[in-house]
């Protein structure tokens, strides 16, 4: 009887022990994405959305640890357990949908191509006819310029948008296409404010340009989606959410679009 209880008493302490050594890895690309994240000089991640991860994780009195991966590396590394939740500036689409969940919206941001400032402003297919877009690779851009560009335009993909402005300020390419935050972002630097301006955001598409950014899961994480969604939205009921925004932007993005 007594061998009994201590086994039981053991296994009681290591429940608790891994309960609270437990903890929701956030999943992000690992590249910086200015301003929603970029390491800084130490290595440590900061950005909107790293602060908006914390103040989720706050909420939910969850440990909370960042995974870096590829973009394109996200959606198979979340379905192969290596994190839980994508949180990386990540559309909901219907076609992603068919292969994992989404929390609900966190922001949303309209569709924009930049070129060179002395460039015809205009985003629809016979303003960029006979152009290079730059576009990274597996984004919501991409499948949109197959759709209202591919028969007009040549697309040159990227792995990261840096690498994209760089080919646009060399001028190898006439534009670059991606979401308008990042792309302010870009624009409202050194280099970017020298050389580009907006040329326009492009038709709303929501089939393909999704219903916002959220954070992805795994279909079968029902109990953490709910978890997030009611932090989410308590964090957006406190006035955090709002705090949070205000240091990094003069508008409201949770309802861009």
């Amino acid at each position: 009887m007594k061998l009994m209880s201590t086994l039981i008493a053991g296994a009681a302490f290591a429940l608790t022990a891994f309960t609270a050594q437990a903890e929701v890895r956030f999943g992000i690309m690992n590249e910086s994405y200015p301003p929603f994240f970029a390491k800084d000089a130490s290595g440590k991640w900061n950005g909107w959305e790293i602060d908006l991860m914390d103040a989720v994780c706050a909420e939910m009195k969850e440990k909370c640890s960042i995974v870096e991966l590829s973009w394109d590396g996200l959606i198979p590394a979340l379905q192969s357990k290596k994190f839980d939740v994508i949180w990386s500036s990540m559309s909901n689409t219907q076609e992603r949908s068919k292969i994992i969940d989404f929390t609900d919206k966190y922001y949303n941001t309209p569709s924009t191509l930049i070129g060179p400032k002395d460039q015809k402003t205009g985003a629809t297919a016979d303003d960029v006819k006979g152009k290079t877009i730059g576009i990274q690779v597996s984004t919501i851009q991409s499948d949109y310029f197959k759709k209202y560009f591919s028969k007009v335009a040549k697309d040159k993909t990227y792995q990261t948008l840096d690498e994209a402005f760089q080919d646009l300020q060399a001028g190898r390419i006439d534009y670059v296409f991606g979401d308008s935050l990042a792309l302010q972002a870009f624009l409202d630097s050194d280099a970017g404010k020298d050389c580009c301006a907006k040329m326009g955001d492009v038709a709303d598409d929501k089939e393909i340009l999704g219903a916002g950014v959220s954070g992805g899961l795994r279909k079968e994480d029902t109990a953490l989606k709910a978890k997030l969604n009611a932090a989410i939205a308590a964090v957006r009921a406190s006035g955090k959410y709002d705090e949070i925004t205000k240091k990094y932007f003069k508008f409201d993005i949770y309802g861009a679009k």
